[in-house]
């Protein structure tokens, strides 16, 4: 049997798959959360640089990395919605950056925690620091522009021009720490290269960003369906669906 696709790019026919999917995204988050911090917190080493305090690597790497990974998302769905006028694709974007941004200011906090006893400072204005501040105001940037305009369709395609104009910062992000001499130490995990760190680390490290992507997801689809409900108010399925009638 085939499964039309496209069908699900109907905000009534997404609603109710987003619910159907929210239950296992949400037992695999929680899983995955607490598997990542046990391993994190009592069964990775000790570094023998940094002590105890470099766990906090498995907060601030997967929240850096789904900063980043999440603005693209944000992005191109914004774009989608922009080029081809589908009310779904900016409904995603917009909820996807509420969690954009948390990730990216819990990123910069933890980065603050971990530079204090590495730099003895909290914040310097490194090339990574600074791009990841940057990021955070992006997602800031586009989420009161849009709230800023009372026209939903007005607001999406102004918000999918600064989503756009800020993809560039993302791999400014990303390559930062080999484009020049910053404080913020180079990347322990690289595609083309064996990890620089042991494999407790690693794997908690990576259990942890599968957590939050997980996360993110429900986050988003929980939102999403939020935003349907808002912006479809005045239509028949969703009036019924108010009245009980449909499940």
């Amino acid at each position: 049997m085939t499964i039309n696709w496209f069908k699900y790019a109907s905000p009534a026919s997404f609603y109710f798959l987003a619910g159907r999917m929210l239950p296992y995204f949400t037992a695999l988050a929680i899983t995955l959360l607490i598997v990542g911090l046990y391993i994190g917190f009592f069964v990775a080493p000790t570094d023998f640089q940094q002590g105890e305090a470099y766990r906090i690597i498995f907060i601030h790497v997967p929240a850096a990395w789904m900063s980043m990974f999440l603005y693209v998302v944000m992005a191109f769905w914004a774009g989608v919605g922009l080029a081809f006028n589908t009310r779904l694709s900016s409904m995603v974007a917009s909820a996807i950056a509420p969690t954009g941004a948390m990730f990216a200011f819990l990123a910069l906090w933890t980065g603050a925690w971990w530079g204090k006893p590495m730099w003895g400072t909290w914040w310097v204005w490194d090339a990574r620091l600074t791009s990841e501040l940057i990021l955070f105001f992006l997602y800031i940037g586009f989420m009161s522009l849009q709230a800023a305009i009372d026209d939903p369709k007005r607001a999406d395609k102004a918000g999918a021009v600064i989503a756009l104009v800020g993809v560039v910062n993302v791999p400014i992000i990303y390559f930062s720490v080999q484009w020049w001499n910053t404080l913020h130490q180079g990347a322990s995990v690289s595609l083309v290269q064996s990890p620089k760190m042991a494999t407790a680390m690693l794997s908690g490290m990576l259990i942890m960003t599968l957590a939050a992507w997980m996360y993110s997801i429900v986050i988003i689809l929980i939102r999403t369906r939020l935003i349907i409900l808002e912006r479809e108010r005045h239509t028949a399925w969703v009036s019924e669906l108010k009245e009980g009638v449909l499940e």
